[in-house]
């Protein structure tokens, strides 16, 4: 059973029911237009992408030859696992370490500079990252393009996300529980790691998997760093593949060998990224009933 929209409890004018009607319309007419382009992405990649992929795909390295059909893209995860690893090491502690200042020590000037260029670097294009990173390493030092250049671009991605999230989830947690710790002669430091981080490791491991998800994704900084590889490498000081440059080095080549790799590739990584973007929202949901939200 539907009810006319009242106002004031009277009934609406003939005139503001078409308005509200036309509205809503416009409304829903939006929405749809915004799933066109992601029904036609999630069709590529279920009818091309799904129909490229395989056992043989997954557990061998991309072909010397484009031209040539079969292989996979072992060797570009590989890569990823490698460089978003090392990322995670390098990120995760110091964004932890640096929300946990900020929101429980930090409050004069310093505190401001850094939450403003965590602010700052959080809208950087990614593409600047790898740039510094080509300039600061890769050119002036005997590094050249390898795992560990690729790995130090995706955790300056990583490292405002994980800081500005976590610092966000700290401040949700419930002041009452500081004041009993230091009610219990608890020193600051004891009830940051006793209390409010356990309080937070949930929406924590949300922010940090979320990180890592948009860490996995990127190629603009990794085609700078990383260059990438068609061998299976497992060096840390060599050029490596990773799936977003397999996935680049795919699509852009007229054989459509390589195409029908490259949108495998893109199945793989899109499954990648939405697991763990599934499971840090099934964590945040957790984390907010344990809040009482």
């Amino acid at each position: 059973m539907t009810t006319e929209p009242t106002s004031l409890g009277r009934p609406l004018s003939a005139r503001r029911r078409l308005t509200d009607r036309l509205a809503l319309t416009a409304m829903y007419a939006a929405v749809g237009v915004s799933l066109i382009p992601l029904a036609l992405i999630a069709y590529f990649l279920i009818v091309r992408g799904l129909g490229a992929m395989s056992w043989d795909f997954l557990t061998s390295s991309q072909p010397f030859s484009y031209v040539q059909r079969g292989g996979g893209a072992l060797n570009a995860l590989v890569g990823t696992s490698y460089m978003v690893g090392l990322a995670s090491v390098l990120a995760v502690p110091l964004g932890i370490a640096a929300a946990i200042y900020l929101n429980e020590y930090g409050s004069g000037r310093f505190a401001a500079v850094v939450r403003f260029f965590a602010d700052v670097m959080t809208g950087v294009p990614s593409v600047f990252v790898g740039l510094f990173i080509y300039t600061l390493l890769i050119v002036p030092t005997p590094l050249g393009f390898s795992a560990i250049a690729g790995g130090l671009a995706l955790a300056l991605i990583m490292l405002p996300i994980i800081i500005r999230s976590t610092e966000e989830i700290l401040r949700l947690v419930p002041p009452s529980l500081r004041d009993a710790s230091a009610a219990l002669g608890a020193t600051r430091a004891h009830t940051t790691m006793k209390v409010v981080l356990p309080a937070a490791r949930r929406g924590i491991t949300t922010g940090v998997m979320l990180a890592v998800a948009r860490a996995a994704g990127e190629t603009a900084p990794l085609i700078m760093t990383a260059l990438g590889s068609v061998q299976l490498a497992f060096g840390w000081t060599i050029p490596i593949s990773a799936l977003p440059l397999f996935i680049y080095d795919g699509a852009r080549n007229p054989f459509a060998a390589g195409q029908e790799r490259a949108f495998a590739a893109a199945a793989e990584l899109v499954a990648i990224v939405l697991v763990f973007t599934v499971a840090a929202r099934w964590i945040a949901s957790r984390h907010d009933r344990e809040l009482g939200r």
